[in-house]
C-alpha cells in the first residue's frame, strides 16, 4: 500500500540562514499513529507546518494521498486536519458555530448530524451553545480537535496535543486518537511527554536539530535501542565505585546506597553473573536487587545526546 504522506528531501532555511530541517525523507502508513519526538527547537513544528500548506519548504516535495501539497493545494488541504499548539479561535463564537464555519472552509456542505457526532465525541454537545470565551482551557483544546475533524480529514495532525492539560483530559484525548484510528484516520502527533508516544504510536521518528534522526517502530526501537539496568541496594552507603568493578560500567545512585548496572539483556553475555561474583568476592553487601527495562525517555535522551557519526541512519518506511 502506498503511503499516504511522504516527504523527500524536504528543507527549510529562513532569510536569517538558520536552517530549520534538513533533508528530512519519511514516509507515514496509511492509518497509523506516528509520533513525532524531539526537544524544543528539533524542527517538528515547522515539519507539520509545511506538510499543511502554512510554510513553504526551501528545498524537498511533499505528495499527500499521493497528490503534491504546492501544486494541488486545495485538494491536499481537505484531505488533512491540523490542531496547532496555539488556541486560535473566536473567543466570542459558540462552539457549534465555529465547528460548523471550519467545515464551510473546505468546501463541505452543510451536515449538522457530522457536526453533532463530532461534538459528542469530544464531549462538547452540552457546550454546544457556550461561547468559546468562557471554556475552560482543557475544553478550547477539544474544540480546537472538533475543527480539524469538522471536514472528516483522512489525515489529522496534532502538534503538541495535551500540552498544558490535566491528566485526565490527556487520557480521554488518547482514547478519541485511538477511535480516530480505528475508523481508519492516520495521525500524526507531535509530543514531548514520552509516555504518551510510548502509550499511542506505532511508529516513532525522532527529530534533532532539524535531522530526522530515527524512524523505527516502537517495538522494535525500544528492543534495538533499549537496555536494562541491574540495581543492587546496598547494605552500607558507598563513597566511590571500588577499583575491583572497573571492567563493568557501573553508576552509584541514590547517594551512594545503590549500585546501577547498564547491560544489553538481547546479548548473550550480559556480565551480570561475573559481576554479582565479583562483587561477593570484594565483600559489599547488599539487600536487595532489581532490574528494570529502559523507558522510551532513556532511549529518546540516549539519541538526541548522541555525537551526529553514531547516530543510528533514519529509514524510508
Amino acid at each position: 500500500m502506498p503511503p499516504i504522506i511522504s516527504i523527500a528531501g524536504l528543507t527549510k532555511t529562513y532569510a536569517s540562514g538558520f536552517r530549520a530541517l534538513n533533508n528530512i525523507n519519511l514516509d507515514i502508513r496509511p492509518g497509523e499513529i506516528f509520533a513525532l519526538l524531539g526537544p524544543n527547537g528539533a524542527g517538528k513544528t515547522t515539519l507539520i507546518s509545511i506538510v499543511c500548506g502554512i510554510v513553504t519548504a526551501s528545498a524537498g516535495t511533499v505528495l499527500a494521498d499521493g497528490l503534491d501539497i504546492r501544486r494541488d493545494y486545495r485538494a491536499t488541504r481537505s484531505r488533512i486536519g491540523l490542531v496547532p499548539q496555539e488556541l486560535t479561535t473566536d473567543a466570542f463564537e459558540t462552539v457549534k458555530a465555529t465547528v460548523t464555519f471550519s467545515r464551510g472552509l473546505f468546501g463541505r456542505a452543510p451536515d449538522p448530524q457530522h457536526i453533532e457526532k463530532v461534538l459528542r465525541d469530544l464531549s462538547l454537545w452540552d457546550k454546544r451553545d457556550n461561547r468559546i470565551m468562557t471554556l475552560s482551557g482543557g475544553m478550547k483544546r477539544r474544540v480546537m480537535i472538533a475543527k480539524a475533524l469538522a471536514h472528516e480529514p483522512d489525515i489529522l495532525f496534532l502538534d503538541e496535543p495535551t500540552a498544558g492539560v490535566d491528566v485526565e483530559l490527556r487520557r480521554d484525548m488518547w482514547q478519541l486518537v485511538r477511535g480516530l484510528r480505528d475508523r481508519g484516520v492516520t495521525i500524526i502527533l507531535t509530543t514531548h511527554y514520552i509516555d504518551e508516544a510510548e502509550e499511542m504510536a506505532d511508529r516513532i521518528g525522532v527529530i534533532s536539530k532539524g535531522e530526522l534522526i530515527v524512524v523505527e517502530e516502537k517495538t522494535t526501537l525500544m528492543k534495538k535501542l533499549g537496555k536494562k539496568q541491574l540495581i543492587l541496594h546496598l547494605q552500607e552507603a558507598m563513597p566511590a565505585i571500588p577499583s575491583g568493578l572497573v571492567d563493568w560500567t557501573l553508576a552509584l545512585k541514590a547517594g551512594g546506597t545503590e549500585l546501577e548496572y547498564s547491560f544489553d539483556a538481547n546479548t548473550e553475555h550480559t556480565g551480570v553473573p561475573a559481576l554479582l561474583r565479583r562483587i561477593s568476592d570484594l565483600g559489599i553487601g547488599f539487600k536487595d536487587i532489581n532490574t528494570r527495562q529502559s523507558s522510551l525517555e532513556d532511549i529518546f535522551v540516549s539519541l538526541v545526546h548522541q555525537p551526529k557519526s553514531t547516530q543510528p541512519m533514519q529509514e524510508r518506511a
